[in-house]
Order: C-alpha cells, then sequence, then structure tokens
C-alpha cells in the first residue's frame, strides 16, 4: 500500500523468510546475483531518485508489479567494487537491526567495518545517523544515475530551483514534517552536504 502524497511511495526492505500477504511485492534475485549486488538493488530501490520516478507513475494506493517494472533500476553489471564498498557497508547498517536477519548478516559479513568484537551483533538504532546513511546513499545514487546537483536539488524540492511560486512539488509531506519537527528540511541539507562531500572525494 502506497500513495504519491506519503512521505515516501517505495519503502523496500529485507526481511526475514516468514509468510506475507499480497501487498508486500517480492523480489527474489537470481542465484547467480551476489548477495552485494542484491544490497545494491536494495538501495536503488530506496533511493529518492527511484522514488521521484515512482511518483510519476502510481496512480492509486497499490504498488503492483507491473509499477516495479516500469521503474529504472540500475542493472548488477552497473556497480563497480568501489560502488559496492560504499553501498553495502550502508545498506547492511540499514537493514541488520535485528537477530531475525542473521542470515542476510552472513551473506554480508565481510562489508562489516566494524571492529571484530563488534561484527555479526545488530547495529544499534541511530535516528541521526540513519538519517546520514541515508542521504549519503541518496546522494551516490544520484550520482550514478548521472544525475546534476541541480537535477538532484530539483527531485528534492522543485521550488528550490524553480522559485517559490514554482507549482510542482515532490517531497511536499517528507519537507513539511521535517519541517516540523527539525525546523529545517533536513533531507535536503544532508543530501546536498553528502553530495558536495562525495565530489570532493570522489
Amino acid at each position: 500500500i502506497t500513495n504519491a502524497t506519503n512521505e515516501r511511495t517505495v519503502i523496500a526492505s529485507v526481511v526475514p523468510r516468514v509468510g506475507v500477504g499480497n501487498k508486500i511485492p517480492l523480489l527474489f534475485p537470481s542465484v547467480d546475483i551476489s548477495a552485494a549486488r542484491s544490497a545494491a538493488l536494495l538501495g536503488n530501490l530506496s533511493a529518492m531518485a527511484l522514488d521521484f520516478v515512482a511518483r510519476q507513475k502510481i496512480g492509486g494506493t497499490t504498488l503492483n508489479y507491473f509499477y516495479i517494472k516500469q521503474f529504472p533500476v540500475l542493472p548488477p553489471d552497473r556497480y563497480t567494487d568501489a560502488d559496492l564498498a560504499f553501498i553495502v557497508p550502508r545498506v547492511l547498517e540499514l537493514t541488520y537491526t535485528a537477530h531475525d536477519l542473521q542470515a542476510w548478516y552472513d551473506d554480508l559479513a565481510a562489508y562489516d567495518p566494524r571492529p571484530v568484537a563488534d561484527q555479526g551483533r545488530p547495529f544499534p538504532w541511530d535516528a541521526e545517523r540513519r538519517a546520514l546513511l541515508r542521504a549519503e546513499l541518496d546522494a551516490y545514487y544520484a550520482r550514478l544515475y548521472g544525475l546534476t546537483r541541480d537535477e538532484l536539488r530539483y527531485i528534492l524540492d522543485p521550488a528550490d530551483v524553480m522559485g517559490a511560486d514554482y507549482p510542482s512539488e515532490t517531497f511536499r509531506v517528507l519537507k513539511e514534517g521535517e519541517i516540523r519537527t527539525y525546523g529545517e528540511y533536513r533531507t535536503r541539507r544532508l543530501v546536498l552536504q553528502a553530495w558536495d562531500r562525495q565530489s570532493l572525494h570522489p
């Protein structure tokens, strides 16, 4: 269940092997796709650049397979080793927060950047750090899509590029919620700061 007016349209995650209802589209990468590239797929599905496109397509409240098949998902061979070294540790930290995903962790353990004593444990839930990790991934995926900084600014908030009277909007619910909570559109700031950092250290 989703809607183009929600905070986010596509909410992707890894789940334990359990039964789910028909409102959860399940994706099973083929056996020749590595766990690291599966993590990159998950990061891709969670990226704001992809969500921006999803918002143009969703016409109701159900995210059906025929929508997912239209999304601009990057192919597995798009990712270099350097891409995976950046993406996978962040996706792992954002997803491995409970013991029931131990198998997921085991497949990606080589990407755990923590000291050996902490490896294997679920990552603690730290809302501030999670916001930073998501922003870093959003900026990185924007680059993988070949976007410019101004195109990313447009995705985050068209009025930021086109002017306050521009009639289009993208993530209004997210923006307004963050302004109420943090006094600013925090996601926009964090994503653009991550973009700028990545520009200095490509």
